[in-house]
């Protein structure tokens, strides 16, 4: 703990890879691309779990369980989900292992080769359409709205941390619709579920926009999206909703009887976050001390150590934390009392500071005597001397102090990196230093992959509610009806 972290003005993704460590939320397995995310990163994930599973329930969705594996031929049948995920599926081809002859260890039984290669799933559209096809006969069994939360591999090369891993964990949500216009308000429903969460939760201000026809999801007519800006001016894709019409239930024959008995094809939609939530959380608030955490999301909330001289006033001390950590756990308040005598105060105190803990309290003989104790503000890295005597009201408004501020940080930095941009050259000489940038676009595919080869900017989503402006695109010149948004990405 003595060794200080990386600045982020020095070398913010050696700053994010160190803060991972230093915050013992995750580390690199042995398995090329795969990450081990260690009980205090998963107690934050599970937090995220939580709530928006609460989330899902209450618009009506239930969570099922759907195989690992999956059929090689299950994903051919629809031809832009295959051409999509091509690249990043991991295969499996035999189903034994036996001891080698030579002893050296167990090898590929060449002779239990599977008759048909099983996916492990990159994204489970296919395996659940194709027991969708079983369940849906009538519109009595429509909307059917079913929730996964599960592990995914896309084969990644370059991996960071929650960021892009080739094994992650997320929910999948996959919704079956009588009509086009229901499955289309389903998918704006979840859209903006994630964008409460984020913004709510995570205390992340995000943008809520349509991806262009390049970005969207393989097999998907529309995909709607959540955007945030890190602190390095990046954009980080939140969340991702998608109105897949009608492509999934033709490719896995999904018909439906109307009341009238007439056969249908019927309207769909998916839609999924995942544990780069938390890399998002970590890149909108952490600073050059550590992580930053949001209190509603935090394992943590309060911090109590003691600071002593001998077991007579350890004991005293203990029995004021204990007292108000039984406070605060009936007002839904987390509260952790660090008596460990092989730590000294000081070592605690950064500890508990990497770890993004919001509130942290100290109290010594000294405050005891005089019914006071030191408290510590996390987001603002204050510290000041209080009153023992109503500490837990003080507590719970400074939480929500806490929860606001962070969100109000993050909101006007993005306020102050989001420009709108006119001209090609304007933009090409912006757009290295980061943010958002609105510009007007032709709506060609090749004029976005033309400013995607040219400055690794990408459109990042065409927001939702975005009034008409008619201008014309930066790089063309052509009519355009609607500004753009566009950044450099994670």
């Amino acid at each position: 703990m003595s060794q200080k972290l990386t600045s982020r003005a020095a070398d913010y993704s050696k700053w994010y890879n160190e803060l991972v460590y230093r915050a013992d939320l995750a580390e690199h397995s042995d398995v090329r691309g795969c990450m081990i995310i260690k009980p205090y990163g998963y107690a934050i994930w599970e937090k995220m779990r939580e709530v928006l599973d609460a989330k899902f329930k209450e618009t009506g969705h239930s969570n099922a369980y759907f195989p690992l594996l999956i059929p090689k031929s299950y994903l051919s049948k629809e031809a832009s989900h295959v051409e999509g995920f091509a690249k990043e599926c991991a295969v499996v081809t035999h189903y034994r292992l036996k001891n080698a002859e030579d002893g050296s260890g167990v090898i590929v039984d060449p002779t239990a080769k599977l008759e048909e290669e099983l996916i492990i799933r990159p994204t489970s559209e296919t395996i659940i359409w194709n027991s969708y096809k079983n369940w849906i006969q009538s519109y009595r069994d429509l909307p059917l709205l079913i929730n996964q939360w599960a592990n995914v591999v896309r084969w990644e090369m370059r991996t960071r941390l929650f960021l892009r891993t080739a094994e992650f964990l997320w929910q999948e949500g996959h919704t079956a619709h009588a009509t086009k216009k229901e499955a289309i308000e389903e998918a704006e429903q979840m859209l903006h579920v994630y964008a409460d969460f984020a913004e709510n939760y995570m205390a992340m201000p995000v943008l809520l926009g349509r991806k262009s026809e390049s970005e969207r999801f393989a097999g998907a007519e529309d995909t709607l999206c959540i955007e945030a800006l890190m602190q390095d001016g990046k954009a980080l894709q939140a969340g991702t909703s998608h109105f897949l019409g009608q492509n999934f239930a033709k490719a896995f024959d999904v018909k439906f009887a109307d009341k009238e008995g007439k056969l249908d094809y019927v309207w769909a939609t998916s839609w999924g976050v995942s544990t780069r939530l938390m890399g998002a959380l970590i890149m909108t608030h952490s600073d050059d001390e550590g992580l930053v955490l949001p209190p509603a999301l935090a394992p943590i909330h309060v911090v109590g150590i003691p600071i002593y001289r001998n077991d007579e006033e350890l004991a005293l001390i203990s029995e004021k934390f204990t007292e108000l950590g039984k406070i605060l756990k009936a007002k839904g308040i987390s509260f952790k009392y660090d008596n460990d005598d092989n730590r000294r105060p000081g070592w605690k105190f950064a500890e508990y500071e990497s770890k993004g803990v919001p509130i942290r309290l100290a109290m010594g003989p000294r405050d005891l005597e005089n019914g006071q104790v030191e408290l510590a503000r996390r987001d603002l890295k204050t510290k000041e001397i209080v009153n023992w005597e109503g500490i837990e009201n003080n507590i719970e408004l400074l939480l929500e102090a806490i929860q606001t501020n962070l969100f109000q940080k993050a909101k006007d930095f993005r306020t102050a990196n989001m420009k709108k941009v006119d001209t090609y050259e304007e933009f090409k000489a912006q757009i290295d230093a980061g943010g958002f940038f609105l510009a007007h676009w032709d709506g060609t595919i090749e004029t976005e992959e033309k400013i995607k080869q040219e400055t690794q900017a990408t459109i990042r989503c065409l927001l939702l509610d975005a009034e008409e402006e008619v201008g014309k695109c930066m790089v063309t010149g052509a009519p355009s009806q609607q500004r753009a948004v566009f950044a450099k990405a994670y």
